[in-house]
């Protein structure tokens, strides 16, 4: 308002006949605004909207998944996993699909949905997967905890990254043109833990720290491990009254392919977690993660402060994550030995009469 004159520039990119900043201005300018406001103040109800698969061998376990209602998108999540169930799938573990109210209003809907089922969520929640604005431009961003690496590494791509193809590039998945947006996959080994390596994608993976959308109440106040996905780094819309359907298909994503592309890796991530037999979380790469947080502590605190309470209780985690996964594989093996060795139990010593080599009392 007020303010030097539009570049010409940028004026050959606007349409025809839009004014901008009052009289040409863009800003800078010095202008006297009186602003009324006017609006209702009343109690509302609202409504939070849950749709229940149950699991079939582990019905106690859940994996939620949720956005909240200010979309325009069809649920083609809940629409995939719908056309499972009438293939005769059910998932192992129990999936919960939320659909939030009132997000806007400070995330009551999720917020006080969570307080409601706290102590069930505490004690049966397996994780809780967020999308909340799904694209905003281009290339695949998520906002999790370092126990997801996982997820995103080579030894899950085949199941996952590599079944997504790019929506902004032909031929090519999005595990490709991320690893190649960072130059490459960088693949640390963590000096303090021998053996173990792990996967760090280095821009494109950020550890969900933030307060700003309905994961909050999951992990910042019943600590359930939580994701948050979408496309796109920065949305030149967001908030504003161009914020629309019209914006998003003519410029935000004009084939929907990014929605179907955020979609796939919502439900594949969510199928991995209700249906792989040990929950795929690392928590070496969480002490590896902490274990850099301390050290960066260390150098900037110098001597002031002690951090060996710290790093004890690293070492401790350090020690329990090890092995809870030496457990697992153990017993992961165990199962698969039955399995392997169950044929082997319809087999005679004897064989058939009168055909002795022959052993398998089925076959």
């Amino acid at each position: 308002m007020g303010g030097p004159p539009l570049p010409e520039e940028w004026r050959r990119h606007l349409p025809r006949g839009m004014q901008v900043g009052g009289v040409g201005g863009v800003g800078g300018g010095s202008v006297l605004v009186n602003f009324t406001y006017e609006g209702v103040s009343e109690m509302e109800t609202i409504r939070n909207v849950v749709g229940v698969i149950t699991g079939e061998l582990e019905p106690d376990r859940y994996v939620l998944l949720g956005n909240h209602r200010d979309a325009w998108t069809y649920g083609a999540v809940a629409r995939r996993l719908g056309l499972l169930l009438r293939e005769g799938w059910r998932p192992r573990r129990t999936i919960v699909l939320c659909s939030w109210d009132a997000e806007e209003f400070g995330m009551i809907g999720s917020t006080e949905w969570v307080e409601e089922h706290l102590g069930l969520l505490q004690s049966k929640a397996v994780a809780y997967l967020n999308v909340d604005c799904a694209v905003q431009g281009p290339g695949f961003f998520a906002s999790e905890l370092p126990s997801w690496t996982g997820f995103w590494s080579a030894s899950q791509r085949s199941e996952l990254m590599f079944q997504v193809k790019d929506p902004d590039f032909d031929s090519m998945t999005v595990y490709q043109t991320w690893t190649e947006a960072n130059g490459r996959a960088e693949v640390r080994s963590q000096s303090s833990f021998p053996g173990q390596a792990a996967l760090f994608f280095i821009r494109h993976l950020l550890w969900l720290g933030r307060a700003d959308s309905d994961f909050t109440s999951f992990l910042h106040h019943a600590g359930v491990p939580s994701l948050d996905m979408y496309f796109g780094k920065d949305y030149p819309v967001y908030h504003t009254v161009f914020d629309s359907y019209d914006w998003m298909k003519k410029h935000g994503d004009p084939s929907f392919h990014r929605h179907v592309a955020v979609a796939e890796i919502w439900g594949l991530v969510a199928l991995h977690l209700a249906d792989d037999q040990i929950i795929p979380f690392d928590y070496l790469s969480y002490a590896a993660r902490l274990q850099e947080h301390s050290s960066a502590m260390s150098s900037l605190l110098g001597d002031a402060v002690t951090m060996q309470p710290m790093n004890a209780s690293l070492c401790e985690l350090v020690a329990s994550a090890s092995e809870a996964k030496e457990e697992g594989q153990l017993r992961r093996r165990a199962l698969n030995d039955r399995l392997m060795l169950a044929e082997r139990g319809f087999l005679a010593a004897e064989g058939l009469r009168g055909r002795p080599w022959f052993k398998h009392l089925v076959r």
